[in-house]
């Protein structure tokens, strides 16, 4: 497959967005209850089709011509595996594992059910919970949860910025969600799932503004390992921008190099 003839990022998503999922997924409570639930459908699948990736992957090795026919396979198996091998995807003990994922949040579900789930105010004990006292800890961290990516289970580059989102400023947020992300796009194109190993941060060059009390610049250098079609390993270099305008924290609040 030529490059101009790869699907573009819109494409990629359509097909992730046809993910169907079993009647006890989409029954689960709460919009964050249902979005944990397919997540452990998901992985479900992904684990037993992985296995029978590799073994294809052993017998013939698979060109990048044939990528976009095993992403749709196994997208196809999704679809198809809660009708056609039940007792593979364990369904006689998926409602316990739902309502396990579910449970842990009933009370915030039940008193704020209009909450948006991307809203700073919807995980107030995650927040809690993070380092925020020192700029060179929130930018490894930012760093590191944005840029570990699991397409099969997390089905769109948002899934990350939410993860970072007790890191990042309520603006930064929604302009990463807001937008495609060519980094994801490559990622799925290339079956892969990406992990972080290292964050290494350090100051800034010269050409960016001097550290003020309320706003610096870091320079962060990630490297990423890729298990997909093709296990490999590449670098990616950010300059962060973070500020603590209102006392209550660094945030990183503007990202350089995407």
């Amino acid at each position: 497959m030529t490059k101009k003839d790869e699907p573009t990022p819109e494409e990629w998503r359509e097909i992730l967005a046809s993910y169907s999922y079993p009647e006890e997924v989409k029954k689960t409570k709460g919009r964050r209850g249902r979005r944990e639930a397919k997540r452990e459908h998901r992985e479900d699948v992904r684990r037993r089709t992985k296995e029978w990736v590799r073994e294809e992957r052993r017998r013939d090795p698979i060109r990048p011509a044939g990528a976009l026919v095993i992403v749709l396979v196994i997208l196809g198996l999704g679809v198809g595996a809660r009708f056609l091998w039940p007792s593979l995807l364990g369904e006689s003990h998926k409602g316990d594992r739902v309502t396990a994922t579910a449970s842990p949040t009933p009370g915030a579900q039940e008193e704020a059910p209009a909450a948006p789930s991307s809203s700073p105010s919807a995980s107030p004990s995650s927040s809690a919970a993070v380092d925020l006292s020192k700029p060179d800890h929130v930018a490894e961290e930012a760093v590191r949860i944005y840029l570990t990516r699991n397409p099969p289970k997390d089905q769109d580059h948002t899934a990350s910025v939410l993860r970072a989102e007790p890191y990042m400023t309520a603006a930064l947020v929604e302009n990463l969600a807001g937008h495609t992300d060519p980094g994801w796009a490559k990622l799925v194109s290339r079956g892969g799932v990406a992990t972080v190993s290292t964050v290494k941060v350090e100051a800034a060059g010269n050409d960016l503004p001097v550290d003020t009390p309320v706003r610096v610049w870091r320079k962060t250098t990630a490297k990423v390992d890729v298990e997909g079609y093709e296990d490999y390993s590449e670098t990616t270099v950010l300059q962060v921008e973070l500020t603590n305008g209102d006392g209550d924290g660094w945030h990183v609040s503007r990202i350089l190099g995407l």
